[in-house]
């Protein structure tokens, strides 16, 4: 006996057991297409325990998992999970969009809920073979894509709170259409000062479990209301945090020209993946290094606060652009109108329901994620 540590076994895709799915469902037509509402015909599986760490993996078909009554995450939330997607471009090559940032991230909210960390490129490794597998359920229409949910849960066996001693760590796909299968339509949002998503100190900034379910009685309310999402405010000055499950921007009109805010990530904000998308693109557009067509060259890109006051005024003021959400499922959602305090704020939308900053940013973003638009960003799956 040393008395060292030893390390207990990470993820190991080496160790792979794959069981087929020997009555494999037909995908079904893509028109009829729900989003989250159909499941491919295999699964990714992997348990955890403080004993013996990452065991074997496991492919094999969608199906029921086997919990106990007292597990873990059925009573204290210890859930965690990611949104990312699958595309096929023209070719048939199969792409993820950076998915090593939802590794990260997967990993920042598993250290937040003391769930096992792990070794994200080695689970990457897993979803792509999962994808491989399954690669005929993502549709060959344009704008669809397959969406992939890692999910990892405490399973302990055992009512208390603390540290769980086993988890389950699985993945599962579904494949899903456009968001707006008939052009954008800009949305209306319920400025909601009775209810916070996130406080400072909080878990806003991870993607648990427990920081969706408060948001659904809110959501019924503001669609009570005649609204379709929930625009989250913070504090005395009502500070602009996200819109619905979304990251916010806002654009003003600055100097001739446009500035993009967006809040920064204080501890309360997502670090979504979409929204250091869209920064990217347009610090990228500034500096010269990847020029948009159609965006402005006066463009400045804040990460900083906002408050409804500033919007109001703006938007009375006439310097308002536009606001709009940003996420994986939607990629932007423009908004054209706020109920705040009683009255409604309206929001400048173009034509085709956007505006002169979301625009040319959906247009890169959208390209690279599909294919048409070469980047680094697209990781292959298939070739």
């Amino acid at each position: 006996m040393t008395g060292e540590m030893i390390a207990l076994p990470d993820i190991q895709p080496n160790l792979l057991k794959y069981t087929r799915n020997t009555q494999p469902a037909p995908p079904p037509p893509s028109k009829n297409l729900v989003f989250g509402h159909t499941f491919t015909d295999h699964m990714l599986t992997i348990p955890w325990s403080t004993i013996s760490g990452w065991k074997v993996p496991q492919i094999e078909p969608y199906g029921p998992l086997h919990l106990m009554p007292s597990s873990t995450a059925l009573h204290y939330a210890q859930t965690i999970f990611e949104g990312m997607k699958a595309y096929r471009d023209d070719t048939g090559k199969v792409t993820l969009f950076r998915p090593e940032m939802n590794m990260k991230r997967m990993n920042d909210s598993a250290t937040r809920v003391a769930l096992p960390n792990f070794d994200g490129s080695a689970l990457l490794e897993l979803i792509k073979e999962l994808i491989r597998i399954d690669k005929h359920w993502i549709p060959k229409e344009p704008g669809h894509s397959l969406y992939v949910r890692p999910t990892l849960i405490g399973t302990q066996k055992a009512i208390g709170i603390g540290p769980p001693n086993e988890a389950l760590l699985f993945v599962i796909c579904s494949p899903v259409g456009p968001y707006y299968p008939n052009g954008f339509k800009p949305i209306a949002l319920y400025g909601t000062t009775e209810y916070i998503r996130a406080a400072p100190g909080g878990t806003g900034a991870f993607k648990l479990g427990a920081n969706y379910a408060p948001g659904v009685m809110p959501q019924k309310v503001a669609a009570q209301k005649g609204y379709a999402q929930n625009l989250w405010l913070h504090g005395p000055e009502h500070d602009l945090t996200e819109v619905g499950t979304m990251n916010m921007f806002v654009v003003f009109k600055k100097d001739g020209g446009y500035e993009l805010v967006t809040p920064p990530l204080d501890g309360m904000i997502l670090p979504g993946i979409t929204r250091d998308s869209v920064l990217s693109l347009a610090r990228e557009h500034v500096s010269g290094q990847t020029k948009l067509a159609e965006l402005s060259d006066k463009l400045i890109v804040t990460e900083r606060r906002v408050t409804m006051g500033e919007v109001k005024a703006a938007s009375e003021n006439g310097t308002l652009a536009e606001l709009f959400g940003a996420g994986t499922a939607a990629v932007i959602s423009p908004v054209d109108r706020i109920g705040y305090l009683g009255q409604d704020i309206h929001i400048p939308t173009e034509q085709d329901g956007m505006g002169p900053v979301s625009r040319p940013i959906w247009r890169e973003l959208v390209g690279r994620q599909m294919g048409k638009i070469p980047s680094s960003w697209s990781v292959p799956v298939t070739e």
